[in-house]
């Protein structure tokens, strides 16, 4: 007998799994972050959206999110596994490392923001204590986006990145007090005196000494026991197992759920097993954070915006400018000069994902009014699209005022123009680095370029010749005599740069040899369309090294592995050029005549063998 089935029950899990299907691939495809594709999702088809005409057109209920208590239980664990996975990569080493920074500058910015535009707010929800709790939501700024976005831009190891990355972990860890603190002054609840609230304290005290005493204890044993299965499905149960005791005794004990599991996090991370835990989790995060933004999108009034465009557009450019601020001011006497504070307030400055979950928890609690809670919920969102945009302006900004800052005087050295037979290096990364050593072991003389002033300074101090500069200056280049130089070698790591800095050479000197490193196979065949006589493609690179490695390991003779790892190379270079002319011809015919008459009567390479005129060809002082 066939059991009945209630389609109602799986609506919502198939909504939602269909929702992430479109959302995550489109929103990655677009370079958008999938947190504002849940967002607008939850907005569109929660009861303020498409659920408006479900009384009017009843099949609508079929594609909208009607019940939004037993979402936000659900999602209730996203903002859970969240903070484990925080938990998870907070190191006490990471802390140590960036304590000045995140205890310093984080926590600076969360106060000073916080009573700003706290006092901003009092006028408008009434109570010092909604206006202390407006503050800290707006205070806080989005993990979820600004990180993607910095490590997208290969930004991170960057002082802005680095200053975001700590004030952001400051505000992590300021979330879980800050939830503790709403659930306690909860209106709801029997009315709060010092008594009950040093009580209350005091138990969130034992329970966290209990959760730190028994995770040091349990953790490290249970997991080797688990581990010693060599079953991934018991490990992924075991991570779970764990986030949801340790929310569950947190909850029980007047805590919030999110604490417990960021305490389980840190407790882990301590151990061997921080990794393979945290990719264990991850999946599980992501679902339940689209649930958790899909529950936040669902509460979301777009019809209010419509009412009062001008007030809350002014609301959002308020927090971003007034944070913006404080953000730039606090960040020079922390080191930072004025393109990196210029970049961590744009950064910054815009509120976050937390912010969303204070104010919800503060309309439950009875601190904010619901109808200005909905009104602050769409202030923050709005503040939250804009960070992708915010993020490419800052890094414009900073471009601008890093030209225009007054170098060290060891760093603003003009480059010496009159060396013949020199290598010109572009870039002075590692990659540069290695190839400047390797010249110096052949005695060749070079020069390298390199944007970073701190880089500059520091290598020329160890005697080498590095100058600060833009190769895709054609005058700059003129400087470091290009027109007398032997070769350029370009070993910058992003696409425009590397191929700005060839057309400048190529236009420059239609002669020099220039040899570049390149992303990937496409990137190659591309490099060699604008003129590069060498690419070096680092996944072709990086797979002969592989391929060399292991027939030697095997007992192929190193004479035979050489030979034929050189024979492969070539061919991919031959093919890479091929590709290229091929293209080009068909775009331009009478260009790869154009490229063969440039080659022929090219004249030999200068001497290499002169004495340096004005910098060491090798390494002196160090």
């Amino acid at each position: 007998m066939a059991v009945a089935i209630n389609l109602n029950s799986y609506q919502e899990p198939i909504l939602f799994l269909a929702t992430a299907g479109i959302v995550v691939p489109l929103f990655h495809r677009l370079r958008i972050s999938p947190v504002l594709g849940y967002l607008a999702a939850g907005a569109l088809l929660g009861p303020y959206g498409l659920g408006r005409f479900v009384p009017a057109h009843p099949w609508v209920n079929w594609i909208t999110f009607t019940n939004k208590e037993d979402a936000s239980h659900l999602a209730e664990f996203g903002v859970v596994f969240l903070l484990f996975t925080i938990g998870i990569e907070l190191s006490w080493q990471r802390l140590r490392t960036l304590r000045r920074l995140v205890f310093g500058f984080g926590s600076l910015q969360v106060a000073i923001c916080a009573v700003v535009l706290g006092a901003l707010a009092l006028h408008l929800v009434g109570t010092i204590t909604g206006a202390a709790v407006v503050g800290l939501a707006f205070a806080l700024s989005s993990t979820a986006i600004v990180i993607p976005v910095l490590a997208e831009q290969k930004r991170l190891n960057t002082p802005a990145g680095r200053a975001s990355f700590s004030a952001l972990l400051f505000q992590d860890l300021a979330v879980a007090p800050i939830l503790f603190t709403i659930a306690v002054l909860d209106t709801g609840q029997p009315e709060v005196t010092m008594a009950s609230f040093a009580w209350a304290l005091l138990q969130a005290v034992l329970a966290l000494a209990v959760l730190v005493g028994l995770g040091r204890v349990v953790l490290r044993p249970f997991f080797q026991l688990v581990s010693a299965t060599k079953s991934p499905e018991l490990f992924m149960a075991a991570c779970l197992l764990v986030v949801l005791v340790t929310s569950l005794i947190a909850a029980v004990s007047g805590l919030s759920m999110a604490l417990g599991a960021f305490i389980a996090g840190v407790l882990l991370s301590e151990t061997e097993y921080r990794r393979a835990v945290d990719v264990t989790i991850q999946p599980f995060k992501g679902l339940l954070l689209g649930v958790f933004f899909v529950s936040v999108g669902m509460n979301l009034d777009f019809s209010r915006l419509l009412e009062a465009p001008a007030l809350i557009l002014a609301a959002a450019t308020i927090v971003i400018v007034i944070k913006g601020a404080i953000i730039f001011i606090l960040g020079r006497p922390f080191g930072l000069s004025a393109s990196d504070a210029a970049e961590t307030s744009l950064l910054l400055g815009p509120s976050g994902e937390f912010g969303l979950v204070i104010i919800g928890s503060a309309m439950i609690a009875g601190l904010v009014p619901t109808g200005i809670g909905l009104n602050l919920l769409l202030v923050i969102t709005l503040t939250m699209v804009v960070i992708p945009l915010l993020a490419r302006l800052g890094r414009r900004l900073s471009r601008r005022l890093e030209k225009r800052r007054p170098l060290d005087p060891i760093v603003a050295v003009s480059p010496p123009p009159d060396e013949i037979g020199r290598v010109i290096i572009a870039g002075y990364g590692r990659v540069g680095q290695l190839v400047g050593d390797m010249l110096e072991r052949h005695k060749v003389p070079y020069l390298a370029i390199d944007l970073d002033p701190a880089r500059v300074a520091a290598e020329r101090r160890a005697g080498k010749p590095v100058f600060f500069g833009d190769g895709s200056y054609p005058e700059f280049l003129r400087a470091c005599g290009i027109d007398r130089a032997l070769a350029l070698v370009i070993t910058l790591d992003t696409r425009s740069s590397i191929e700005a800095v060839v057309s400048a050479a190529r236009k420059e000197r239609s002669d020099i040899t220039i040899v570049s490193r390149a992303r990937d196979a496409r990137h190659a065949a591309e490099l060699y369309k604008l003129g590069v006589d060498d690419a070096v493609p680092e996944t072709i690179e990086a797979s002969l090294q592989l391929s060399e490695a292991v027939l030697a390991d095997i007992g192929v003779p190193m004479g035979l592995v050489i030979a034929s790892i050189h024979e492969r190379r070539d061919e991919f270079r031959t093919i890479l050029k091929e590709s290229s002319k091929e293209s080009s011809a068909k775009r331009d015919p009478g260009r790869t005549e154009f490229r063969a008459r440039r080659t022929v009567g090219k004249p030999p390479p200068p001497a290499v063998d002169e004495p340096a005129a004005s910098e060491p060809a090798t390494r002196t002082g160090s």
